[in-house]
């Protein structure tokens, strides 16, 4: 349920009667409406009939609505006054290279009045491989698969609409998410299953947030962020990828898992799997940490897998 204690500190009093609408009311959208004041006008898009109930339950108000039927969008113009958007590109075609979802949203919340503030939840998968060195918001985007393209695409539009409209938009490049209570959370499944990781001299670079971690970057970018800006949303663990489950494996008292060499582990493992594997970077949190004053819970992974 939204709280009252807000652990980013006491929101004016005018953020109190704002409407907030979450797009992408998933695992992190909840997080989020939960750390706002139990008096904010919490809305959430939602396609499924199912999740009124859920939502309705948790002081959110539902509306109808599918960013992949552009004319059930209608009722989002003038709704809000800020908008957090979580929702994810489509994925039917693995291939596609486009952001179908952000531009229907875009072109409904430009029917009337324009939002106050737009917060994005991106990916630092925009950067693609950058060899294991520390990246900056001010590296150029150079993503490797559609998936990460159409991120990509998703910013460039948000940042369009943002110039042409005067709203303040902030973009949030988010690495891994994990939390012990959201499903697929932990990398205990794995470990229990003894799949095989990069060997030492193959492994990459990995980054993570704790989910309640990146609930609140997402409350602290809609009334602290700076316009037309970009954040990187990532903990201080340095860690490469194999390092990362035998750590974890040692907290959950559980066998370490194998080291296979590149080419043997791309040999079993899908191709989906394998790029992440493919790419290692290491997010600078600075700006996250002084701008968005944003003091992590949850600093180190080993602080936040128990």
């Amino acid at each position: 349920m939204p709280s009252n204690s807000n652990p980013l500190g006491a929101l004016p009093a005018r953020f109190r009667r704002q409407r907030i609408l979450i797009i992408g009311c998933g695992d992190v959208g909840l997080r989020v409406a939960g750390l706002l004041p139990a008096r904010a006008n919490v809305i959430a898009l939602t396609s499924s009939q199912h999740r009124l109930p859920e939502l309705r339950s948790k002081n959110i108000t539902p509306l109808l609505g599918n960013l992949d039927t552009a004319a059930t969008l209608g009722r989002l113009a003038g709704i809000a006054t800020h908008v957090v958007h979580l929702a994810p590109p489509p994925n039917a075609d693995p291939q596609a290279l486009a952001d179908p979802r952000t531009k229907v949203l875009l072109r409904a919340l430009r029917l009337r009045s324009p939002v106050r503030k737009l917060v994005y939840g991106s990916t630092s998968g925009v950067y693609g491989d950058c060899q294991g060195q520390w990246v900056t918001e001010t590296r150029p985007v150079n993503a490797a698969t559609p998936r990460g393209q159409r991120r990509v695409d998703a910013e460039a539009q948000l940042r369009w609409y943002g110039r042409a409209s005067g709203v303040p938009v902030h973009i949030l490049r988010i690495p891994g998410i994990y939390a012990p209570d959201r499903e697929g959370g932990t990398p205990r499944v794995r470990l229990l299953k003894g799949l095989p990781v990069l060997a030492a001299g193959d492994d990459v670079y990995t980054n993570h947030i704790h989910a309640d971690d990146l609930a609140r970057a997402c409350l602290a970018a809609l009334y602290r962020g700076k316009p037309q800006r970009i954040t990187h949303v990532s903990d201080d663990t340095d860690l490469k990828m194999g390092d990362y489950f035998d750590k974890a494996a040692d907290l959950y008292g559980l066998p370490r898992p194998p080291r296979l060499a590149r080419a043997d582990l791309a040999a079993q493992t899908p191709a989906m799997q394998m790029s992440f594997m493919s790419e290692s970077r290491r997010l600078d949190n600075q700006r996250m940490k002084s701008e968005l004053r944003l003091q992590l819970r949850f600093p180190t992974v080993c602080d936040g897998l128990m």
